[in-house]
């Protein structure tokens, strides 16, 4: 058996004793699949990882950057209580169109708003609405802009929040000092910034799994 298929083997195993699907979150997926989307969503078990996340954190309001089909606004959604609030960041307009479907079909409309268009963009607005803090962040769009994403969940949480930003292994490349694919670049910078400012506490974590090799950073914010 190859290393990948044992990983496939494991992650099939948690998911089925730990985080299994129902219709709403198989739909989630078959549904960006037949889109045309690509198959880059988390995990089961990472969803019900961030799932779990929120609830520890008693979360109430979650943002969220990079939607794609929905599937990871679901597991966070589910979290929340039925006058909590989900706002989710996306860049297509053709994957947030995927993702309002399925976050309908997961009756979760109510309480998930999908904004479109460039993060960057995006955020300026959403904190000239001055929102109440979100209790939980959950970063994973461009990885490039990472940076960024990080600076603005600061400044748009409170002390105690919870930042999640994923994909920061990239199959080991983030321990190349000398590269300058976009993607290493702007994911080093934000493990850097995480490690070196002084309201934030993190730790990252590598994870095997159905996605490979890659791992997950959490900060927890601190004044």
């Amino acid at each position: 058996m190859s290393e990948s298929q044992l990983w496939d083997d494991v992650d099939d195993y948690f998911t089925t004793h730990l985080a299994p699907e129902d219709e709403a979150l198989t739909a989630a997926v078959r549904e960006s699949e037949a889109a045309g989307l690509p198959a880059i969503q988390v995990t089961p078990a990472q969803g019900k990882l961030l799932h779990l996340l929120a609830q520890l954190q008693n979360a109430r309001t979650i943002l969220e950057i990079g939607t794609l089909g929905g599937y990871s606004t679901i597991w966070l959604a589910r979290a929340l209580p039925a006058d909590g609030r989900l706002i989710s960041l996306e860049y297509s307009a053709r994957h947030a169109e995927v993702a309002v479907r399925n976050i309908a079909r997961a009756g979760l409309q109510r309480i998930v708003e999908v904004r479109v268009g460039p993060a960057l963009e995006s955020l300026p607005k959403l904190a000239d609405e001055n929102p109440a803090p979100f209790d939980l962040v959950f970063i994973d769009a461009d990885k490039a802009n990472n940076p960024q994403y990080v600076e603005w969940a600061l400044g748009l949480t409170r002390a105690g929040s919870l930042i999640v930003v994923d994909n920061v292994v990239r199959e080991g490349r983030v321990t190349d000092a000398d590269s300058t694919a976009p993607d290493v670049v702007g994911t080093r910078a934000a493990i850097e910034l995480i490690g070196s400012h002084p309201r934030l506490d993190g730790t990252a974590i590598q994870t095997v799994g159905a996605k490979g090799y890659d791992g997950l950073a959490l900060a927890r914010v601190l004044a």
